[in-house]
C-alpha cells in the first residue's frame, strides 16, 4: 500500500476477520508488514511509542471491546501526529449513524465486509489501488 516498508495498523478484535484480511493482503500481493491490534486502546497504546514508526494506514473496525472504533478515532484524529494517517473502516455495522460518525471524525473510507471472501479480496484490492495511486502530504 503505497510505501513498502510502512506498516498498517489493522485495529481488529476478531480473529476469524484478521485470518481473513492477512490472507486477502497476501493474495492482491500486498508487502507491507501488518500490526494488528485488538481495540482502540491498545491501538493508541502502540501509536504513542516513542520507537513507533507511523504506518502509511489504518484499518480500523468498529464493534470492539475496551474502546471501540468511534472512540479510537475520536482520539487519534485530535492528535496532531496520527491525524493525517488514513483510516479506513472495515466493519459489520450497517447503521447510518456509524457511518455518519466515522465521517465527521475523519475517514479516508467505510468498507462493509462481505461474508463472501471474493467479494473481500475485492474490497481490500480496491482499497490498495486508491492508496497506491493516492498522493500524501
Amino acid at each position: 500500500m503505497k510505501v513498502p516498508n510502512k506498516a498498517i495498523l489493522l485495529v481488529e478484535d476478531d480473529q476469524v476477520d484478521i485470518m481473513t484480511i492477512l490472507r486477502a493482503l497476501k493474495e492482491i500481493h500486498v508487502s507491507n508488514p501488518v500490526v494488528s491490534m485488538e481495540n482502540g486502546e491498545a491501538a493508541l497504546e502502540w501509536l504513542s511509542r516513542p520507537d513507533c514508526e507511523l504506518p502509511c494506514i489504518i484499518l480500523l473496525d468498529l464493534n470492539m471491546p475496551i474502546m471501540n472504533g468511534i472512540e479510537f478515532l475520536r482520539l487519534a484524529k485530535q492528535d496532531e501526529r496520527l491525524r493525517r494517517i488514513p483510516v479506513v473502516v472495515l466493519t459489520t455495522s450497517e447503521e447510518q449513524e456509524d457511518k455518519v460518525r466515522s465521517f465527521d471524525l475523519g475517514v479516508a473510507g467505510y468498507m462493509a465486509k462481505p461474508v463472501d471472501y471474493r467479494r473481500f479480496v475485492e474490497i481490500m484490492r480496491s482499497i490498495d489501488m486508491y492508496w497506491t495511486l493516492s498522493e500524501m502530504p
